[in-house]
């Protein structure tokens, strides 16, 4: 998928970047649009104001992996439900944060999305169709309206009943980015939107594990399930949860400096570069987000933790949050060095409000918090080989409930060349409030409203990267103090004492004629005592023949995939807070999930076709996702992926 979750390839320094005209220089009636359209097709993107370019990654290689697990996320066993990530992430959203975390794995965000540039129309087709209906749709535009204007957008659904009873996933997701840039190159503008509709039904897990290996329950729909209620439906729970978002990000900017035009040899297309040395840039990010849960058929035993009520006919529980924000940044940046490579920093301000709001049957309450906060920046890009990389970025609020957070993040990379590849270290550190999910909670028969101290977090991490040896590798070490979580009551609660965890990753793939044998681990170590819920280890393996037969016109990638985690105690899920909490009674322990796939690439069209889940054939051992939630039977998936250019 071009946008957000595509696995890009980074191309490497030095090579061919498109460059565009400047149809209002001095060079009169000389152009070089004239031959634009009738080059090889060329689609790259890059980020906002940024000159290093990617290109998107062909191979079929990993197009058979479901889209939403590449970054060791495991969802619920059913497509487009919450996820939790085996490996662990720490949220550090500053200023007053609104904290659903569940739906991350597959959510556009602005500031995920990219930016592109191509000479000829681009368009995708994606579809994906598993067992029991699970499907998922994704059709991708773009194009340049002039060499110096590009559009791009893109509509995914995503619809799954699942395996189990009433735990259907129902999703619209669609994101739509542009750029402009000048023909005289100083004046840039970013626009990007991203809008997410996230409706999720909740079955409350299966009563037992037992179920599982029992043979009258091999139709996995006859599991009872824990939220089931079959005066409401067979088909949807009475129990649904909704996050929907939409949000905005406008970036603009005006650079003063000289413009040169630049000819080729025989002076019949030129491009232009400007040797900016002063920019003003404005920063407009605005965004609308809810959460509701509802239950229409309510237990008292269900929320018996929480509160005592009983419930007649026609009561309902119903919660929902919103967050309503905008965020106008102005800054002041300074341009260094030689334009083709240049140093750029920025100082600027901005001004933040976010209006919370809680509302339920019988009322509603809202709050706004204004807040005002400093910024600054240093970059420098590594556009050809054996350059330096910097980055460096400071965010710190001086007013409003959110003063004295802060974000800092530095890194510094170099490319030592293609036999001894790029090395990086990256530093970071954090301060942030308790975000509006942890702090306020209320329905018509409760309410919860807690205060936390502010939570710290502190990091740093190595990376090499080798393309000829095909080695990846990072180590990351954590500080965290006052960390924030939910407890095996389903309490928000802070921890009381600072812990560390350690992080390392390796990916080798070793490559024996058409053979490869692509491994990944990752190990992580954190103490006893801290409140989180992840294993020391998991481990993903592939032995595939990836071969070019009949004349080389037919790519194929064909073998055996294998995933394993270390038995762990799995963070559990509550529907109730669309949250994962911490526990340590359950322990999770799973056989290795075991898979067979075919890949093949004919021009512009790559499909799979692949059988998934095989250890639950050959075992009669179902994968589990955490308590109550299991993975689904042995599947067979298949998908493919259509792109056109005009």
């Amino acid at each position: 998928m071009p946008n957000s979750t595509i696995k890009a390839q980074i191309t490497k320094p030095g090579s061919t970047q498109l460059q565009y005209g400047n149809t209002n220089d001095s060079a009169g009636k000389k152009t070089n649009t004239s031959e634009w359209d009738e080059n090889n097709a060329q689609i790259s993107y890059n980020a906002a104001f940024s000159k290093q370019k990617h290109y998107l990654d062909s191979s079929i290689h990993q197009f058979h992996r479901r889209p939403y697990s590449q970054d060791w996320y495991r969802d619920l066993g059913n497509l487009g439900s919450p996820s939790y990530s085996y490996r662990f992430q720490i949220h550090d959203e500053i200023g007053r944060s609104w904290g659903y975390h569940s739906f991350d794995a597959l959510r556009l965000k602005v500031e995920d999305l990219n930016y592109f540039e191509t000479n000829r129309p681009y368009s995708e087709f994606t579809y994906n169709l598993g067992s029991k209906l699970e499907q998922q749709a994704q059709i991708f535009h773009t194009q340049n309206i002039k060499p110096y204007w590009n559009m791009a957008v893109q509509y995914r659904k995503i619809n799954s009943p699942g395996y189990y009873i009433t735990q259907r996933n129902n999703h619209d997701q669609f994101s739509w980015t542009q750029q402009y840039k000048s023909p005289s190159e100083h004046y840039q503008v970013y626009t990007a939107v991203a809008y997410n509709k996230l409706q999720h039904d909740e079955n409350g897990g299966i009563l037992a594990d037992s179920f599982l290996t029992n043979a009258s329950f091999s139709d996995r729909k006859s599991i009872p399930a824990l939220f089931y209620n079959a005066n409401y439906s067979t088909v949807r729970s009475a129990v649904t949860t909704l996050q929907r978002d939409v949000h905005l990000l406008f970036q603009q900017a005006y650079t003063w400096g000289k413009t040169d035009t630049l000819y080729n040899k025989d002076s019949s297309r030129y491009t232009t570069q400007l040797k900016g040395r002063f920019r003003l840039s404005h920063r407009l990010e605005m965004a609308s987000q809810r959460y509701q849960y509802k239950d229409l058929r309510p237990d008292s035993s269900r929320y018996a933790a929480f509160f005592a009520q009983s419930f007649g006919t026609g009561d309902s529980v119903y919660m929902r949050q919103e967050r309503n924000f905008i965020d106008n940044r102005f800054l002041i940046n300074g341009i260094l060095g030689n334009p083709a490579h240049p140093f750029l920093f920025n100082a600027g301000a901005g001004i933040r409000c976010d209006a919370l709001k809680t509302a339920y049957t019988k009322g509603q309450a809202a709050t706004p918090y204004w807040s005002n906060y400093l910024s600054a920046q240093l970059s420098k890009e590594a556009l050809q080989a054996k350059q330096w990389a910097l980055q460096a970025q400071a965010i710190l609020y001086v007013t409003g409930v959110a003063a004295g957070n802060f974000d800092l993040k530095a890194a510094i990379s170099k490319d030592l060349g293609l036999k001894w590849g790029t090395v990086s270290i990256a530093l970071h550190q954090n301060l942030r409030n308790a975000s509006y999910h942890f702090t306020d909670y209320q329905n018509r028969y409760w309410q919860r409203s807690l205060s936390f101290n502010k939570e710290s977090n502190t990091s740093v991490q190595l990376n090499y990267n080798n393309e000829k040896y095909h080695l990846k590798t990072f180590f990351k070490q954590y500080l965290i103090n006052q960390y924030l979580y939910f407890d095996a009551q389903q309490i928000p609660t802070q921890a009381s004492s600072a812990f560390t965890l350690s992080q390392w990753s390796l990916r080798k793939m070793f490559v024996l004629g058409p053979l490869t044998f692509d491994n990944e681990i990752l190990f992580q170590q954190v103490a006893n005592t801290a409140p989180i819920n992840i294993p020391n280890f998991v481990c993903r393996s592939q032995l595939a023949l990836e071969k070019a037969i009949f004349k080389k016109k037919l790519q194929i990638a064909t073998g055996l995939e294998a995933f394993y985690h270390s038995a762990f105690y799995s963070p559990a899920y509550s529907p109730i807070f669309n949250q994962f909490y911490f526990q340590n009674t359950y322990r999770l322990t799973n056989p290795p999930m075991m898979s067979v796939f075919f890949n093949f690439k004919l021009k512009r069209f790559k499909a799979y076709f692949m059988i998934d889940q095989l250890q639950q054939a050959a075992l009669g051992q179902t994968m589990i996702a955490t308590r109550g939630y299991a993975l689904q039977n042995t599947m067979l998936r298949f998908g493919f992926n259509w792109t056109l250019i005009n």
